[in-house]
């Protein structure tokens, strides 16, 4: 029988970024890709964070699956809806998480703001990764669209620990993402796949972006892309260290911040509703 089977969940959302809550700490077991499929159906969402124990000095040890059954490295939106949810739970107002991508820390910032420090940023070509070496990963030589008229073109890419390629555009609406996303997400300069973001620079304070997420498809909101796009614009020396990403579910506050590089992220979290994964729905998703 899968681990999700009977098992009570929470529903959040991050400016839209629906979350679900599962907490495997006191019975852990590992949730199958076939398993986090068939979740997805039972109560849509676009990441799955699954709580289990710490195996060093933390709140939890953190596994994120998207809704296709892959797994994630990261998910600010999803680390502010746990961090809040086990603040709840136990009165803390700072915790530690680990995470594939890391331990990562979470603070509330005021009533339902938590922020989140997302590490430090990678650019080298082999840790986003790449499939091939570029020395300048600012802009790298990748173009969508007739040759001599790309639709897109040489995006900066980075690594949140996960891989994230944003293309800069005049407007980030303008676009078929729905299209373009899962050709790009797929493309053969991403072994690992990648999260696709169309960014506008509207001031040296402001950007404004739409995500393709790997593994989740069109999203209303994506904190590691938010934090990629801030941290490639800064990069490029067309904004400051500190800006408002708006996003179309809302504004993120995204901060690299100077004196070690971490980037942090600071935004709302919404409660949705409880429920109970009904056994039914896993009949067939224990073992793929």
């Amino acid at each position: 029988m899968s681990a999700l089977a009977n098992r009570d969940f929470v529903k959040m959302n991050g400016l839209g970024n629906e979350i679900v809550i599962v907490d495997l700490r006191r019975e852990p077991s590992p949730i199958t890709a076939a398993a986090a499929r068939a979740a997805a159906r039972y109560e849509p969402y676009d990441q799955l964070m699954a709580l289990y124990p710490a195996r060093e000095n933390a709140d939890a040890s953190i596994r994120i699956y998207n809704n296709d059954g892959s797994e994630a490295g990261a998910c600010g939106n999803g680390m502010r809806c746990v961090a809040a949810l086990v603040s709840a739970q136990t009165g803390k107002t700072a915790l530690d998480f680990e995470t594939p991508a890391g331990l990562v820390s979470c603070w509330r910032a005021g009533d339902d703001l938590f922020t989140v420090d997302m590490g430090v940023p990678r650019f080298r070509w082999d840790e986003i990764p790449l499939a091939e070496e570029m020395a300048d990963t600012r802009a790298i030589e990748l173009e969508i669209g007739p040759r001599g008229a790309p639709v897109l073109h040489s995006p900066s890419v980075v690594s949140m620990g996960n891989p994230h390629a944003i293309f800069w555009v005049e407007n980030p609406q303008g676009y078929d993402l729905a299209k373009i996303g899962p050709l790009l997400e797929h493309h053969p300069m991403f072994p690992q796949r990648a999260n696709i973001t169309l960014a506008k620079i509207a001031a040296r304070d402001h950007v404004v972006i739409r995500t393709w997420e790997r593994g989740a498809g069109l999203t209303k909101a994506c904190g590691s892309a938010a934090c990629a796009t801030a941290v490639a614009a800064a990069r490029l020396r067309r904004t400051d260290r500190k800006v408002t990403v708006t996003l179309p579910g809302g504004d993120l506050a995204i901060e690299w911040r100077a004196s070690d590089d971490h980037v942090l992220m600071t935004g709302p979290v919404a409660y949705e509703h409880d429920g109970r994964f009904d056994a039914a729905s896993f009949v067939d998703a224990g073992a793929a």
